[in-house]
């Protein structure tokens, strides 16, 4: 049956999918607010027939889709129904210090049972997600990841507009959990889940209409894993990177993206129903199937030309009068410090010869870099050890400029992946006042040492 391109937006808020893949529907809503979520212990069926015990937002995997419009304000009203306390941080959301989600540095843990209002303007239109910052690897591991999609403040008519979050589970083949974080691995790219998914669901079909703009929004919300994007022999453009729109459209080759990355692509579906694409994920050399894409009939408009995006007000680097910052990323190899009990602390990543030990309410590290508001700066980052990290920078968007290791066509981003060995250069303008953390988003990473913060004053 031919569907209608208004049908087909209406299917499950733009996403019309095969039957063994999960609807994403919209979180509810409560009066006074856009959004009512929790977090809490639940079930997902990941493995097809099994129910695996997760902690999901409202209970469940997928997380809702958050759906915001740029430049207006969004209400959400969190309620904590964990067993131990939380936060959520909206990744790459330009937001005020007070709604960035990071226990201590910029709101109080939120204790089991509390609820907690977060209300702010999302000034950047692109793909964001959330997650908590607190006992990050179980927590972000075990299911608390979500979308959150800012539309455009003008209308962009695709036709179909598809999240997709890519998550390798920690689970066996009945389901349960195995080891979130196993030291060894740690040390290096980080534990890998043994079960790979796209919305939930193992190498899922999901129809888009025949001849239809189709837009992928891709999200790593894995702890660990690098993706290499790809579509087997069929054209596609790279239309934004990390919720932030390219001035031109490029064409899509193979594009990596870290944990806690998006890439946003778009293509012109084929025309008749029932043809397939076959999107992959590169693993070295070789490629392997990560989902298929099956046109059904609608009755559309036929497309021409893949539109560029507008692109999100990012106030512009003085580079030429910017201060510069320097970063060391290093490897501490197998030092392991102990505690007065003999339990061993993991300490395997620097910055700037520091290993982040964490923060309490009486107890907080002193920056990284203290930066003064308004002012342009250019972060000169190296990376001298073995490993690859996607390094992030919370309530700032910058602009990559150059790297000695690949040509850089200047990009606005919230995290760069930096291979190994690698020297990039990003520049800001410091226009957000607070306490913003900087850190790899692999979260073993992270929680071994490899996380500061920046302070904008």
């Amino acid at each position: 049956m031919a569907i209608s391109r208004r049908q087909f937006l209406l299917s499950s808020a733009g996403i019309i999918a095969a039957s063994q893949v999960p609807q994403l529907v919209l979180a509810a809503k409560e009066p006074g607010f856009d959004y009512v979520i929790t977090a809490e212990e639940g079930s997902a069926e990941l493995i097809h027939g099994i129910n695996t015990s997760i902690w999901g937002f409202n209970g469940g995997y997928p997380a809702p889709v958050l759906r915001a419009k740029q430049g207006k304000r969004i209400r959400i009203k969190f309620i904590n129904k964990l067993n131990e306390p939380t936060t959520i941080h909206w990744h790459g959301i330009r937001i005020d210090i007070a709604m960035d989600g990071v226990p201590f540095l910029s709101q109080p843990p939120i204790m089991p049972g509390e609820t907690f209002i977060y209300n702010f303007v999302c000034p950047d239109a692109g793909t964001f997600w959330y997650h908590p910052h607190m006992n990050s690897t179980q927590q972000l591991g075990r299911g608390l990841v979500g979308a959150l999609i800012v539309e455009e403040a003008e209308t962009i008519d695709f036709d179909a507009d598809i999240p997709l979050c890519l998550k390798n589970w920690h689970i066996d083949e009945k389901g349960e959990f195995t080891e979130l974080s196993i030291p060894r691995y740690a040390a290096r790219m980080g534990t890998p889940g043994r079960y790979e998914t796209v919305n939930g669901k193992h190498k899922p079909t999901i129809e888009i209409p025949a001849g239809g703009l189709i837009r992928l929004r891709f999200l790593n919300v894995d702890n660990t894993l690098i993706y290499k994007i790809a579509l087997k022999d069929f054209p596609a453009k790279i239309i934004a990177i990390d919720g932030n729109a390219l001035s031109e459209p490029v064409p899509l080759t193979a594009h990596e993206i870290g944990a806690g990355m998006r890439l946003d692509i778009a293509f012109i579906a084929p025309e008749k129903s029932g043809e397939v694409i076959e999107v992959q994920n590169g693993k070295g050399r070789l490629f392997f199937d990560l989902l298929k894409l099956q046109t059904v009939t609608a009755k559309l408009p036929k497309r021409k030309n893949i539109p560029a995006l507008p692109v999100n007000p990012i106030p512009e680097p003085d580079v030429k009068n910017a201060k510069t910052v320097n970063f060391l990323f290093e490897w501490s190899g197998a030092m392991t410090p102990a505690d007065k009990n003999g339990i061993p602390k993991h300490e395997f990543w620097t910055i700037n010869r520091r290993v982040w030990k964490g923060m309490s309410k009486s107890n907080l590290p002193v920056p990284l870099a203290e930066l003064k508001l308004g002012k342009t700066y250019i972060f000169d980052m190296k990376n001298v050890t073995p490993h690859k990290h996607p390094i992030h920078m919370h309530g700032h968007t910058f602009t990559v400029l150059w790297s000695n290791k690949k040509k850089i066509r200047p990009y606005h981003t919230d995290t760069v992946l930096m291979e190994k060995n690698e020297r990039v250069k990003i520049a800001f303008v410091a226009d957000n006042p607070g306490r913003w953390m900087f850190h790899c988003h692999v979260i073993e990473h992270m929680k071994t040492g490899l996380m500061g913060y920046i302070s904008v004053v």
